[in-house]
């Protein structure tokens, strides 16, 4: 007889109790976002957390066993609101990408190789940048910048130069009152090219923006 695999060891018919009870750790004023990624090159995930009223990044280094060194942080703009990562200047290591909801501008934090950041870049945006995403738009083989500018009703993309610096942002509108709220990439018309999805909550729809480069 065939042995059953333990990952279907039956503890209960519904296996209710799958998750321990949370642990807390200290971060920011009204941490916003959260991103897990590994900084520092270990192997283990850390985690990234942008705090909207301290104006700052927390990021908690993995300790090894599931558990996290206390916070280090990083000054980002105003309100910090959504925090991505990606390597964006080809070293290997990620970056930590944040939008400033309340300065209208995107912070971009540099890996400096061991899992600690650079002193923020920023960039300007369109009028509250709430969220945040990256894909290579232009098949250079390098992380652009997409946000979702809900005060401006538009989407703007921000072009790696190469180096992990980016150029000012290209913008593509929503619509009048369209509020777009979130932002995504995905390849839906087959052409290997990142296409851009948007939900607008102003307007009650989402938009499709085909990537032609």
């Amino acid at each position: 007889m065939e042995a059953v695999p333990s990952c279907f060891t039956f503890k209960s018919p519904q296996c209710s109790n799958i998750f321990t009870t949370q642990t807390t750790y200290s971060t920011g004023s009204s941490p916003e976002s959260v991103k897990g990624v590994d900084v520092n090159g270990d192997g283990k995930p850390d985690i990234i957390v942008s705090n909207y009223l301290s104006n700052n990044v927390s990021v908690l280094v993995n300790a090894g066993n599931g558990t996290f060194l206390t916070q280090k942080t990083y000054l980002t703009g105003s309100g910090p609101a959504c925090v991505t990562a990606a390597d964006v200047n080809g070293d290997g290591t990620p970056d930590i990408i944040i939008t400033n909801n309340l300065s209208n501008d995107v912070s971009v934090l540099v890996n400096a190789g061991n899992g600690t950041f650079l002193t923020q870049t920023t960039y300007l945006t369109g009028s509250v940048p709430v969220v945040v995403a990256t894909a290579d738009v232009n098949g250079d083989n390098k992380p652009d910048i997409i946000i979702a500018n809900s005060g401006s009703n538009n989407v703007g993309v921000l072009l790696n130069t190469g180096n992990g610096t980016f150029a000012a942002q290209v913008t593509y509108s929503t619509g009048s009152g369209s509020n777009p709220y979130c932002v995504t990439t995905a390849d839906i018309n087959g052409d290997n090219k990142p296409d851009i999805i948007i939900a607008n909550s102003g307007s009650n729809n989402i938009g499709v923006l085909l990537d032609y480069c």
